[in-house]
């Protein structure tokens, strides 16, 4: 069975910035971001698909949409798509993410 609501995170290979949204039509939201449908990423793109989530409720799904536009659910982002982020040179707001190295701790 696959579950009627999604949230999902694209990666702008533009501005290297994520995009969070939700849809019952992944699929068709992908294109509609990507042939500039959509006001708020027509300026971003290519834009690629990097992670998303389905849900059963439409309320689930919502909330957890407001969730990852969060502080603490951008860092629970960074944390799950660490790697992907990384390799991608994903910018967190205007200046490149720093990244840590623990033997020079």
């Amino acid at each position: 069975m696959i579950l009627p609501y999604c949230v999902y995170v694209l990666f702008s290979e533009i501005d290297h910035l994520l995009y969070i949204g939700f849809t019952t039509n992944l699929e068709n939201r992908l294109k509609t971001h990507n042939s500039g449908g959509s006001k708020s990423t027509s300026f971003r793109r290519p834009l690629k698909l990097i992670f998303c989530e389905h849900y059963l409720f439409e309320e689930d799904a919502l909330k957890r949409e407001q969730y990852f536009k969060t502080s603490a659910g951008k860092r629970a982002l960074n944390l799950m798509l660490g790697s992907t982020l990384i390799s991608l040179e994903y910018k967190k707001g205007k200046k490149a993410p720093q990244i840590i190295c623990l033997s020079e701790l």
